[in-house]
């Protein structure tokens, strides 16, 4: 045999023993399986069904969660170039994240909205099998429509996806939107943005940006979510902000005050102050809608110079680093009190509880 012969095809008994038991009818017609025989099986009576246009289940009971979720995947993914490989199961392939040199394919469909949060492990998220519908994104020129249980949601670009159980699945933030996008319940879009701060499955920002890519923010339910959203995040930033601190020895600072000159304007609230050293720190929780409106970016950016031109040293810190590499924040705090000896003492300021 030379590496051009063709192999085989497979009994058909084999092929329904599978881990998915789901094949393309191109795959199906790789192994042997004309058009006709396969219209045959999955006729009524027969022991196939198609579950979604040129996707086959390959026995007769309803499918499981899992099959259903590699139907959806198998609808809307493209064949591997050069065809089926023979015995291919029901996945898309996908590059895994982290592995810039590894080749291969890149996913063309990623699971979405609702299935992809309870995948992502969001308690708030409905269990698979109550879902009548999966979302899947897909690039926006894809010739693709919903049916079934396929439910099509494009993009311009698709995000790079994250593996769950081998699945191709949305980041939490943009699965966040997508689901978003088709509830109307504010309770539950309450509690799916809250889980995704309050679980650490990303930041405020992150969500926000999304929801603002999906032109959300303007039903009334997604604001008074979104509000609920910021303080939960600022909440367990500021936690976060205690715990460094102490964990990492820095002295105890004076924690969220306002600072302003003797007799003098109101020069605006800090997060933590060590009066001693003269040196500010604020988290930088805004939001992406903040961080784009020049009114408020001025008013940081004024507050911030009127505080070094007085001597005051101003650190920012996000959310973001605070969790994930706490102990570098705490160096950047720490060479910012130390620096304080190197410098000309820093005007008189008054301190008040904000």
């Amino acid at each position: 045999m030379t590496h051009n012969t063709p192999l085989s095809p497979r009994p058909l008994h084999q092929l329904t023993e599978g881990r998915h038991r789901l094949m393309t009818t191109a795959q199906l017609r790789a192994h042997g399986v004309s058009a006709a025989e396969t219209n045959e099986r999955c006729g009524p009576g027969g022991p196939w069904q198609q579950l979604l246009p040129n996707v086959v289940l390959l026995h007769p009971g309803p499918p499981t969660s899992e099959e259903r979720l590699h139907a959806v995947l198998l609808y809307a993914g493209r064949e591997r170039a050069g065809g089926p490989a023979p015995g291919g199961t029901a996945s898309v392939p996908v590059q895994p994240s982290g592995d810039a040199a590894a080749p291969g394919p890149v996913a063309e469909a990623l699971v979405t909205g609702l299935a992809a949060l309870t995948l992502h492990g969001f308690s708030s998220a409905p269990p698979l099998p109550s879902l009548e519908v999966i979302d899947v994104l897909v690039p926006r020129l894809r010739r693709l429509r919903t049916t079934g249980c396929a439910r099509i949601v494009r993009t311009t670009a698709l995000p790079t996806p994250e593996l769950v159980t081998g699945v191709p699945v949305a980041p939490v933030a943009r699965a966040l939107a997508d689901a978003v996008a088709e509830l109307t319940d504010a309770g539950v879009v309450r509690r799916l943005l809250t889980e995704a701060v309050r679980g650490g499955h990303c930041e405020p920002a992150a969500v926000v940006r999304e929801l603002n890519r999906a032109r959300l923010l303007s039903r009334p339910h997604v604001v008074d979510a979104v509000d609920s959203l910021v303080a939960e995040g600022r909440a367990l930033a500021e936690q976060r902000l205690y715990r460094t601190v102490r964990e990492h020895g820095l002295p105890e600072p004076l924690w969220n005050v306002d600072l302003r000159l003797p007799g003098g304007p109101h020069l605006g609230g800090v997060d933590a102050f060590w009066p001693e050293h003269a040196v500010a720190l604020e988290l930088d929780t805004r939001t992406h809608r903040q961080q784009e409106d020049e009114t408020v970016w001025a008013e940081h950016a004024r507050k911030r110079e009127h505080l070094e031109r007085l001597g005051v040293t101003v650190v920012h810190l996000t959310p973001r680093k605070l969790r994930d590499c706490p102990e570098h924040q705490a160096a950047v705090v720490r060479t910012a009190l130390m620096a304080a000896g190197d410098r000309e003492p820093a005007a008189y300021i008054v301190v008040l509880p904000r």
